[in-house]
């Protein structure tokens, strides 16, 4: 993982280098320690830039924090929500790629009963209205698509 001008941590509105998979699991070590429930995670990014790979890494970082065994975790793109139970909390990840509009959202209670939840939310761009506690990933295909990054905004890492 290289940090855009070398540094190896990010601050709010930087850019992280993502030069493997195992950099990207690195990242997700450290945005767990960033991160309480409350939060609402915003990933942009698109097809196959590593979007659902990072959460992956992130679930099974909380899940081996909280030492529960590891589980598969894939987007939910065709039932829209998978959620992780981590002993204190639950992470809901939504992927909002099939819906068309905001109007879509109004039952899937995303914001609701936030207090006890991370939220993450892959393909957020329909959602108008952003809420409190956001923090925006924005992963992006580097180098002709050699290399990925991610740009961090709202929050310090």
């Amino acid at each position: 993982m290289v940090h855009s001008n070398q540094m190896p941590i990010a601050t709010n509105s930087d850019k992280v280098i993502l030069n493997s998979e195992k950099d990207t699991k690195e990242f997700a070590d450290i945005f767990l320690d960033k991160i309480k429930p409350g939060y609402i995670v915003y990933v942009y990014g698109e097809m196959g830039v590593g979007k659902t790979t990072f959460i992956k890494y992130l679930v099974n970082a909380f899940q081996q924090k909280n030492k529960i065994k590891t589980t598969e975790v894939t987007s939910p793109t065709f039932n829209l929500l998978n959620q992780y139970d981590v002993n204190k909390f639950i992470i809901n990840h939504y992927d909002l790629f099939r819906l068309k509009n905001d109007d879509e959202l109004k039952n899937l209670g995303l914001f609701e009963d936030n207090l006890n939840t991370i939220t993450l939310i892959e393909w957020p761009e329909i959602i108008q209205k952003k809420p409190e506690k956001l923090i925006e990933l924005f992963f992006k295909y580097e180098d002709n698509y050699k290399k990925r990054s991610v740009l961090i905004k709202g929050i310090n890492l």
